[in-house]
């Protein structure tokens, strides 16, 4: 079960590229917190106590909002166009008793005994789409390749959850493979010269300070 980090926020009286640029540089992360039918509302956050929440997997958060605190947990962040620092984070207002989807950070574990054969491990997401209860979101998610050889393969569909996890993401989704370097390198190659995938949700961009499609579900 995941504990709910705790943050204060600081209610922004303006909103606007300009004005988002300008919380940053106090060291705050502007936000929007919205859902559950009530008026979106827009915050910022202190840049250090969210990142380090955020490093330690937390996903479902008890924020602080002038005297009142409400539960959220992290629906999309928004980074700078290097893709290194957060700029804008989207926060959805929830209930600990409801069901909802969020994605969740994969863990490797083990060495996989292909690669005392040349072999070499290519992971191929660093997440997993899931829902769960707000309350049994997990830090991360667990991978053992250990018992991967050459040639070998695993899917999304192939990981073992907890048992109050369910998978959202697609079962055939790649999340692993152990190939020889040659072969490996071959894959990067054809990546490289594949066309590039069009914009998704999440990737560097100048932060708009309205909520997803999501607001007042």
């Amino acid at each position: 079960m995941e504990k709910a980090l705790s943050l204060k926020a600081e209610i922004r009286e303006h909103t606007g590229s300009k004005s988002a640029a300008k919380v940053r540089k106090q060291g705050r992360i502007p936000a929007i917190v919205y859902g559950h039918k009530k008026e979106p509302v827009a915050i910022s956050l202190d840049v250090h106590n969210l990142v380090e929440g955020l490093h330690h997997g937390h996903r479902l958060m008890d924020v602080q909002i002038g005297k009142k605190r409400q539960k959220v947990i992290v629906k999309d962040l928004q980074y700078d166009y290097l893709g290194k620092d957060i700029i804008h984070v989207d926060l959805m207002r929830v209930d600990v008793t409801e069901t909802v989807k969020v994605a969740v950070p994969i863990e490797l574990k083990g060495t996989a005994k292909g690669t005392h054969e040349g072999g070499i491990i290519t992971e191929h997401t660093d997440h997993l789409e899931i829902e769960c209860r707000v309350t049994d979101i997990p830090e991360t998610i667990v991978v053992s390749v250990k018992d991967m050889d050459v040639g070998d393969v695993l899917h999304a569909g192939d990981i073992e959850l907890p048992e109050e996890v369910r998978l959202s993401s697609s079962p055939e989704a790649l999340l692993v493979t152990c190939s020889l370097v040659a072969a490996a390198k071959a894959v990067e190659e054809v990546e490289e010269e594949a066309p590039a995938a069009p914009e998704v949700i999440g990737e560097a961009k100048e932060p708009e300070e309205q909520p997803s499609e999501e607001e007042g579900k």
